[in-house]
């Protein structure tokens, strides 16, 4: 079985010194997994991403040992992408301009690509920098949240739960179709933003208890 990553490498990063054909595998792997998981979700058995791949089963376990390795090392990059945009965000002089722009990145990406969901919202036991950086965008969200409100841009009753649940319902308003998950995320996501702003309306009900990591059960693996 190889290293596990080492804390300065992210889940997608081949191991140095990796010789060039196990470096090819290792590529051809993840362009395999990230096809399949775009084409029909993280249920895709490893060993049909391994044939999509053209290498053994051996081959795939050498490189990702578990599942959960795999699906992290495919969606890194990805998940990188929303550190990077956060980071971006907080940056903004304008943090309410900040926190829309991170969602509507992050919902633009679950509309294009049917796996990320999952993997974002799931726990990697096998992939240690995955959880930091999701924690590190976790608390980016959270201080954005709370600078949204500082300037009063943002309702004093929203919850960075919140934003748990509009993943969740954008992923379940997707489809088969491109442009219907297209269209279907964006007027979601408009109906959600026009939400957000001060009210004289009605107080929400309190926040639901949910995190990422308490929120998302995977979908029953066949493989």
């Amino acid at each position: 079985m190889p290293a596990q990553p080492s804390r300065n490498r992210s889940a997608g990063t081949p191991a140095p010194g990796q010789r060039a054909d196990a470096r090819n595998n290792r590529a051809r792997l993840l362009r395999a997994a990230r096809e399949a998981y775009t084409l029909n979700g993280t249920d895709v058995p490893s060993s049909a991403i391994a044939r999509r791949a053209g290498v053994g089963a051996a081959t795939l376990y050498r490189h990702f040992p578990t599942r959960d390795s795999l699906i992290a090392a495919a969606f890194s990059e990805q998940l990188g992408q929303c550190v990077a945009a956060l980071d971006e965000a907080l940056q903004d002089d304008d943090p309410w301009r900040g926190l829309r722009t991170v969602l509507t990145k992050v919902c633009l990406m679950q509309a294009q690509d049917r796996g990320f969901s999952a993997a974002f919202l799931s726990r990697f036991p096998d992939a240690p920098d995955v959880r930091r950086e999701r924690a590190r965008a976790e608390a980016s969200l959270a201080l954005l949240v709370q600078r949204a409100k500082d300037t009063g841009q943002l309702r004093s009753d929203f919850d960075v739960s919140d934003v748990t649940l509009l993943l969740l319902a954008n992923d379940g308003v997707l489809r088969d179709s491109p442009a219907a998950s297209m269209a279907a995320s964006s007027r979601l996501l408009a109906y959600f933003l026009q939400s957000c702003p001060p009210t004289d309306g009605p107080p929400l009900p309190p926040p639901a208890p949910l995190s990422l990591d308490d929120l998302y059960e995977p979908p029953h693996r066949t493989g």
